[in-house]
């Protein structure tokens, strides 16, 4: 099975479990974003036509929609880009690693993330794997959207309660 295809048959499980339909009789109520980050592409900015790379950065100029993710065990934010010229309408695509996944695995554990995703249905069978995903190895999601007030309007914010690490 594919990645496209597991994503998808993912959401039809998904949608089965919460609401008793398939994905794709709830496709007007589920929101589906291609929200790219680490690209680059030609753009104009001040004039200009520059190549314009986005690493851990999305697109956020005015009007654009967007999804910044937190960690697996946090909130995750559906914005608006407000097209701020400085930041060349980009904002964060998340929120940021300040521990890499070799220092999450020796200084964090199974255990401890077990405790971290309570409440979450998600591959408890792989704690032991997932721990460099620890919602203690990101930065704290709600301070990284408000560092970036300036570049993005948030219009929903999700709660998440599953999570699936392909």
């Amino acid at each position: 099975m594919s990645a496209v295809e597991e994503t998808d048959r993912v959401e039809e499980v998904f949608c089965a479990v919460v609401d008793g339909t398939h994905a794709f009789a709830l496709e007007d109520n589920i929101l589906t974003s291609n929200c790219h980050h680490n690209f680059t592409q030609q753009e104009t900015h001040y004039g200009n036509s520059l190549w314009i790379t986005r690493k851990g950065a999305i697109k956020a100029d005015k009007g654009d929609e967007g999804v910044i993710p937190g960690s697996m065990g946090t909130r995750s934010y559906i914005v608006r880009g407000r097209g701020n010229p400085e930041s060349y309408n980009s904002c964060s695509h998340g929120a940021g690693r300040p521990m890499s996944r070799t220092k999450a695995k020796r200084e964090l554990s199974a255990t401890s993330l077990t405790e971290a995703m309570s409440g979450r249905t998600w591959n408890i069978d792989r704690a032991a794997a997932l721990v460099d995903e620890h919602p203690e190895a990101y930065k704290p999601i709600d301070q990284v959207m408000a560092d970036q007030k300036d570049l993005v309007e948030v219009q929903h914010t999700l709660r998440q309660i599953f999570n699936y690490k392909g």
